[in-house]
Order: C-alpha cells, then structure tokens, then sequence
C-alpha cells in the first residue's frame, strides 16, 4: 500500500466566480484585490456586493505585494496525512502594506518553490517585512510569502 502522504496531494482552493480573477491575476504573478467602482472601499474575500455602500461594481487593483507579517502557527501533528510530511511549517496571516484591512493567509518560504517547512521557526516575527512571490501547486498559482530580509 502506498504512503498516503505521496499520493494526496495538498488541499486546493475552491475557485467560485467572484474570486476566480484573484487566482487569473496570480497566475500571471500578480497580486491584486477586489475594489468596489463606486467607493474603492477594497475586499477580501471577494464577493460580489460592497459591505461599504452595497454596489455591485468591482474591479481588481495591483497590490504592491508587500506586506508584514500579523499573526502565524506552526501546526503540528495530527494533520491530515498530505500535511503531516510538511509539519512543523508554519501558516502566517500577512495584513497587506497598501491595505492595512486586507490580510492573506499563506505560508513563508525560503524561496517560491521551497518547501512549506523552509523557514527555521526562530526567524517567524510578528511585524517582520514580507513580499508575495507565487508558485506552481497543483496547476494554480498559490501565493506565498518571502522575507524582505533574508
């Protein structure tokens, strides 16, 4: 019987229409946000009404793509079997430097292709610099996150 970490692969997102040019975008290696046409008020998750002022327009704004660090874990076993290879890694929330409302989750890497335990545990800092670099992972373009200051 083979090993269930080799032959599950890591969970995907599920791509629904309002998020689906989030991930068209990162796949060209860009970070965009959802904004609203009528008050710019930016979103995340996207969705297709403004809790600001209920407009359905939206358009997709260039995010710098820098960001800091705002809270992490380093989940440990029990996991699911995909992620147990991986553990301990860490996943980090990222509050967006151009959208200090706006925060991602991901994972901190050494490198984009790097593995998700990359990152010795001792350099995770509340507060510390990141940039979006993304990756190939199962055919769609993850966003994960590199320090400024390696």
């Amino acid at each position: 019987m083979a090993d269930a970490t080799t032959t599950e692969p890591l969970l995907s997102p599920t791509i629904d229409t309002d998020g689906a040019p989030f991930w068209e975008y990162a796949a060209r290696g860009e970070l965009r946000i959802q904004a609203c046409t009528a008050c710019d008020e930016l979103r995340f998750p996207p969705r297709p009404c403004c809790p600001h002022c209920q407009s359905f327009g939206a358009k997709w704004q260039r995010m710098s793509g820098r960001g800091r660090i705002w809270s992490y874990v380093r989940p440990h076993p029990p996991l699911l079997p995909a992620y147990a290879a991986h553990a301990p890694y860490n996943a980090i929330i990222v509050e967006l430097a151009d959208a200090p409302r706006i925060r991602l989750v991901g994972n901190l890497v050494a490198a984009p292709d790097a593995p998700l335990d990359s990152v010795a545990p001792e350099r995770l800092r509340i507060g510390a610099k990141v940039q979006v670099a993304f990756t190939d992972v199962g055919g769609i373009a993850m966003p994960r996150w590199l320090l400024e200051r390696p």
